[in-house]
């Protein structure tokens, strides 16, 4: 079993920034693709990000493409969600994954492990 906590949510103004970190206990994350996703009040569940065990690769959904940034430190079991620049429609709860596979994983199908969310409000 992994345990997933994500943290740093908060209210911030647009334009602002916010660092998420997503950690993991049990078992450790290992080789294991991690995503981020989000979920606004009346909508679906939206992928923002994959990236590989490693962390050499990622990939953004074109919401926040040039503005997020996702990275991980696996020794620390730890995921990382930088977010710039952000706006009104970033407001959502943000969820920290962790997949069933080393690669990045794009589909929330393809994760095991999710962690509880956390809030992010961006005020205009």
């Amino acid at each position: 079993q992994v345990q997933l906590v994500e943290s740093g949510g908060g209210l911030v103004q647009a334009g602002g920034s916010v660092r998420l970190s997503c950690v993991a206990s049990g078992r450790t994350l290992g080789k294991r693709g991690m995503g981020w996703f989000r979920q606004a009040p009346g909508k679906e569940r939206e992928f923002i990000v994959a990236i590989n065990w490693s962390g050499g690769s990622t990939y953004y959904a074109d919401s926040v493409k040039g503005r997020f940034t996702c990275s991980r430190d696996n020794a620390k079991n730890t995921v990382y969600l930088q977010m710039n620049s952000l706006k009104p429609e970033d407001t959502a709860v943000y969820y920290c994954a962790a997949g069933s596979t080393s690669s990045l994983i794009y589909s929330s199908g393809g994760y095991d492990y999710w962690g509880q969310g956390t809030q992010v409000t961006v005020s205009s």
